[in-house]
This record gives structure tokens, C-alpha cells and sequence, in this order.
């Protein structure tokens, strides 16, 4: 279970539901913060995120334009807009002690008027095998469907990220086909995808524990 705690402002009327607000989810020992608005100064975040474009899965399967400081503070500054108007809600996951960088989540709107949303996630290496993706793609999955109106959210990842895929199925999101030559990845490649969605309609997954 996670809990929300906005951090600026709330939906002026029904209307204006399909609008991410900024909030911070807590996870336990990992919270879900704004990127850029984390406790951690942005030049430390800033650090974090060339780290992470310079991961070989990263830089395959999410490839960040992050290899500089000057690109990753370009890269927190669009995010932080995707925020303010609404159109994209970008969690950093951190580490509840320390404040460490562990991974990314991120959901957007493809229809904001058809309430179409689709979401993405990545962890760091020292962060995967603990269920980290799995536990933020589950809490902000039911906070967009909760706080702005989201009537469908889709994963899509290439058909050759099998951990991504596991991701999308524990978290309560059925296979529902493979797009072919889908989406050019960090390889400069096509890949083919495998499509996954949930409707806000659809069966909870199994509860899990906080890390």
C-alpha cells in the first residue's frame, strides 16, 4: 500500500481531473518524488541521471539524454514542465534513508481527452532484483487511475526486455499483442514490442509489501 501527499495545488473541477498533480507517494523505504523535487540538491540528482544514461540496459531499453550535467539539469527542467501543465507525471524513485537515486517511473497522457495514458519505469543496478519497478509501476498505476481520471494505461517494451515484461504482469497489466517494428531503441534498431494495458475497471493485483 502507498500513500499520496500532494505537493502543489488540486484539479479546479471535474473537467480538469485528467491533469497530473504533483505528489509524493510513499512506498515504505522507497518514495516516489516529483524528479528535480526530491531532498536531494539537483545537481546530486543531476550526477545520478549520468549515471544512469551510461548503464547498458538503460541506455538500450531507456536511453536518457542525461550524459552530461548540463543535459541531465535540461532533462529536470523538462520534466518538471511535463508537471506543470499536466501531461506527464515523472517520479524518481528514491531511497527513503538517504535519498539515493534507485530508478524512474513515469506516466503520460497519449489521449488526455480519451483518458489514454501510457507508463514507463527503469531502476538503477543496484536497485533491481527487489521488486523496486514492480511496487512503483503498482502505485503510480492507482494514482493516476485514483487522482486523474485515467480510464486505460498501456506498457509497451521491446519483446527482447523479458524483466520489463514480468514487470507488466505482476502489476495486474494482461498481454494483449506484439507491435511489430514498434519503436527504435538505444541500438538505433526497430524492435518489435509486446503491448500490455489496464483498464481502471480491472481486478487489483495480489497486495504486496512494502520494501
Amino acid at each position: 500500500m502507498s500513500s499520496a501527499t500532494p505537493t502543489s495545488g488540486s484539479p479546479g473541477d471535474t473537467a480538469d481531473r485528467r491533469h497530473f498533480i504533483r505528489a509524493t507517494l510513499d512506498l515504505g523505504a522507497v518514495r516516489l518524488h516529483p524528479w528535480g523535487r526530491g531532498p536531494a540538491g539537483p545537481e546530486a540528482t543531476a550526477d545520478a541521471l549520468v549515471a544512469a544514461a551510461a548503464d547498458p540496459l538503460i541506455a538500450l531499453w531507456n536511453p536518457l539524454a542525461t550524459t552530461s550535467r548540463d543535459d541531465a539539469l535540461a532533462w529536470l527542467a523538462a520534466r518538471d514542465e511535463g508537471w506543470t501543465r499536466g501531461g506527464a507525471a515523472a517520479f524518481a524513485a528514491l531511497d527513503a534513508a538517504d535519498g539515493a537515486v534507485l530508478g524512474s517511473v513515469t506516466v503520460r497522457w497519449v489521449d488526455r481527452a480519451d483518458g489514454l495514458a501510457m507508463i514507463g519505469y527503469w531502476t538503477l543496478p543496484a536497485a533491481r532484483g527487489r521488486g523496486l519497478a514492480t511496487r512503483a509501476t503498482e502505485a503510480a498505476t492507482r494514482w493516476a487511475f485514483a487522482t486523474a481520471d485515467a480510464r486505460r494505461i498501456e506498457i509497451a517494451h521491446a519483446v527482447g526486455n523479458p524483466a520489463s515484461c514480468r514487470v507488466a504482469q505482476r502489476c495486474g497489466y494482461p498481454a494483449e499483442g506484439t507491435l511489430r517494428d514498434s519503436h527504435r531503441f538505444g541500438d538505433g534498431a526497430h524492435h518489435d514490442e509486446h503491448l500490455h494495458a489496464r483498464l481502471a475497471t480491472d481486478p487489483e493485483p495480489a497486495a504486496r509489501q512494502p520494501a
